[in-house]
């Protein structure tokens, strides 16, 4: 079964997504997400200029190899721009391969190990009264994890809560030219509130909620060794990117320092980030998306790894991974041994029109569905009336006008 046809499609319904449609001789399709936030383009031109021609007339039952092709015969290994265009091909493959056996996608990945996939929703406020609101929404909506992020006094852009969030869907126009916007920081501000929050919360809410938050890789290791401690009588369910974990051996000062337990990973793209992560135990959850760790293929790979280390699996799940990237998400939950948790925010009605979807949402809780393949059609006539928009992630800087970490 050969690939004849191969489509890049760019829509912006709400916020950018990047996805590549293949057809096999037989008129079967499959989608993959190849959405980078703030660098769409760039993945865009790396599939229509080096990757599509490579897989017209190739065995789309060869995913193994399409896959270390991808990989391997660039030379130029690795890189977000690349693992989200080989994603992109892995899960389009994988769609079609399950179409072809009738089944959903779980199924092939050695079946269902559990009912359903629990997931997180993120809760925010510029102060504690907005939080507990935001908090109170998100139980109703049925979410039983919960992520807190909430204002810094005398910040006015903190990553996280809604007055920053919509920066990267409305970015500021200067000159007609479109720019981030610029969010600022204090960490030592930032250090001496959040205990205070997570206390606050636990009085209102109480012990048995599970709670998460992510530090955004604004700390240094010694930074982030403290939050962990000062906040251990909270009992979070993890610390999300508490350091810049470019720099692995920075972990083990943390570890040795904290029982909060860690989570760490959404920005890399492959098992080389984590070698010292995993072998040495240093972390409790992998954070990966499908769409930036060059798909399933490799994911379920590094599962089967991080197992061995009794890590747990949370893949990334933000708004900006489309549902074409969440449904291959859902698929592999299912089917692991070591799921931990899925960040699920959901999507706009008009994403969710654009791309149909068979996985469901209940009671804090997530399932692909037993739609053939991975379950998403694209709604090509819709996709392309909503076409791409020029959309940046902020920056962040010190009060002293220092870049710092986003």
């Amino acid at each position: 079964m050969k690939i004849v046809d191969a489509k890049v499609v760019v829509t912006s319904p709400g916020r950018n997504f990047v996805t590549l449609q293949l057809t096999t001789d037989e008129g079967i399709t499959g989608l993959g997400d190849a959405t980078l936030n703030g660098r769409e383009l760039s993945v865009v031109s790396y599939l229509q200029d080096h990757v599509v021609p490579l897989l017209l007339g190739t065995d789309a039952h060869r995913i193994e190899d399409t896959w270390q092709s991808l990989y391997r015969g660039a030379y130029w290994r690795r890189g977000p721009v690349t693992m989200a265009a080989i994603a992109a091909v892995d899960v389009a493959l994988w769609d079609i391969k399950a179409k072809v056996a009738g089944l959903p996608l779980y199924q092939l990945l050695g079946g269902a190990s559990r009912d359903r996939v629990r997931t997180y929703g993120h809760a925010n406020g510029a102060s504690i009264p907005e939080l507990f609101d935001s908090v109170r929404a998100l139980l109703e909506q049925g979410y039983q994890s919960i992520r807190i992020q909430t204002g810094v006094p005398g910040l006015k852009a903190v990553y996280g809560v809604h007055a920053s969030g919509a920066h990267a869907a409305n970015p500021t126009r200067l000159d007609q030219r479109v720019l981030p916007a610029v969010e600022d920081w204090d960490t030592g501000a930032y250090l001496r509130h959040i205990p205070s929050v997570f206390e606050a919360v636990r009085n209102e809410f109480g012990p048995d909620l599970p709670l998460l938050h992510d530090a955004h890789h604004r700390l240094t290791p010694i930074q982030a060794a403290r939050l962990g401690r000062s906040l251990e009588p909270y009992d979070l369910f993890w610390l999300e990117d508490c350091t810049p974990a470019e720099n692995q051996d920075g972990l083990r000062l943390v570890r040795e320092h904290t029982t909060t337990p860690l989570a760490i990973g959404e920005v890399f793209n492959t098992v080389f980030d984590y070698q010292t992560l995993v072998g040495e135990q240093l972390i409790d959850y992998v954070r990966s998306a499908v769409t930036h760790f060059g798909g399933v293929s490799p994911l379920r790979k590094l599962f089967d790894y991080a197992a061995q280390h009794q890590i747990k699996s949370a893949i990334h799940g933000p708004e900006d991974i489309s549902p074409v990237g969440m449904a291959a998400a859902i698929h592999l939950d299912l089917a692991i041994h070591n799921f931990g948790i899925q960040e699920y925010s959901g999507h706009t009605d008009l994403t969710n029109e654009v791309f149909r979807h068979a996985y469901t949402f209940s009671d804090g809780h997530l399932h692909p569905g037993e739609a053939p393949g991975i379950g998403v059609e694209l709604d090509a006539e819709l996709a392309a009336a909503h076409p791409y928009q020029q959309a940046y992630l902020p920056t962040n800087r010190l009060q002293d006008g220092t870049v710092h970490d986003w």
